[in-house]
């Protein structure tokens, strides 16, 4: 276990800015972009471009990030899917969820959205960025069909192609954010240590039919505040696997000024509030929300990490991956004093 270096005096729990990405290109679309016509393809090949240059953006500011990359991804070519692939697999009632059936080309090369191995290279070489888990097909947990032992076979083999390009994931984030006791286990054997729970606010546990106003009500607390800031407190941090609820979703921009600036003073008055009260925000987005208007979405996430640039001098507050906030917690947990 290597432990976060921490200079004299810093307590082992200072507030904390993380951020997780959903990397998942089609794998996590594959239901709703059916057609090279669709109008998401856009962004789905224009994410190609965007995790470069968010990386290029990490480096220059030294911010740390998780990165949960579907077990696909990982893939060189068709011959590597076929050997990682599990043999159990899940029996979806409804087929458009099985990733498993989906036509896919033979490489990166002829398939750029269903193989990233170049852009997993670039992540892991990039400082501070963690490498975690997506699942390995973008498994569904609360689909009719499927059962824990189907999702234990897709997580193993999650870990066995990440393991393969010399990775080795402890945090995970489950596609949809679906998440039932019944999968803690699971989780736990495979080697998982720690994933990204749901807000602990209404609204925002997640089933496999949302109600339309529990989907409204997402929409429009991302602009303003109707359901809390949702820091998370230290003391909070529960479980086996260790549960890391997300804050808030960093929502693609809409093209009218007055909202994308809601959304952005919405993020930092939370960023604001757990910084001075020792907390942690936990912000997440999908790398293909960048993929369109990739530049104003750069000076978007610009914005916010130089918000937090300012909490750090004012509050001590730091940037952690997952993991980091993991071993902050473990080693908090074991000290004779825990701050």
């Amino acid at each position: 276990m290597s432990y976060l270096a921490r200079s004299e005096g810093e307590p082992l729990r200072p507030p904390a800015f993380v951020i997780s990405l959903d990397f998942e290109l089609h794998w996590g679309m594959s239901d709703i972009v059916t057609t090279p016509e669709h109008p998401y393809m856009r962004q789905l090949l224009g994410a190609r471009r965007a995790v470069p240059a968010m990386l290029d953006l990490f480096r220059e500011r030294h911010i740390r990030a998780t990165w949960a990359t579907v077990g696909y991804l990982f893939a060189e070519d068709r011959e590597t899917l076929t050997r990682f692939s599990p043999v159990r697999r899940p029996r979806y009632a409804n087929p458009a969820r099985d990733n498993y059936r989906q036509e896919i080309g033979d490489d990166e090369a002829s398939d750029p959205l269903h193989y990233a191995r170049s852009l997993v290279d670039l992540i892991a070489q990039t400082p501070g960025q963690e490498i975690a888990s997506h699942t390995f097909s973008h498994y569904y947990c609360h689909e009719e069909g499927q059962t824990p032992a189907d999702f234990k076979a897709d997580l193993a083999a999650a870990m066995a192609i990440a393991e393969h390009t010399g990775h080795h994931p402890r945090s995970l984030v489950l596609p949809r954010n679906q998440i039932d006791d019944a999968y803690l286990a699971p989780m736990r054997d495979v080697g998982f240590h720690c994933y990204r729970g749901n807000p602990r606010r209404a609204g925002f546990s997640r089933h496999q039919r949302d109600a339309t106003a529990r989907r409204a009500l997402r929409f429009l607390d991302s602009y303003i505040n109707l359901t809390g800031h949702h820091g998370i407190k230290w003391r909070d941090l529960k479980g086996d696997p260790l549960n890391i609820p997300a804050s808030m979703f960093l929502r693609p921009r809409r093209g009218i000024p007055q909202f994308d600036a809601l959304r952005l003073r919405r993020i930092k008055q939370a960023m604001r509030r757990a910084a001075k009260r020792g907390e942690i925000f936990h912000l997440w987005w999908h790398p293909h929300n960048f993929g369109e208007a990739t530049d104003a979405h750069l000076r978007d996430l610009a914005a916010i990490i130089g918000y937090f640039q300012v909490l750090s001098i004012e509050y001590g507050m730091r940037s952690m991956s997952m993991s980091d906030v993991l071993a902050r917690h473990e080693q908090a947990m074991t000290a004779p004093s825990s701050t």
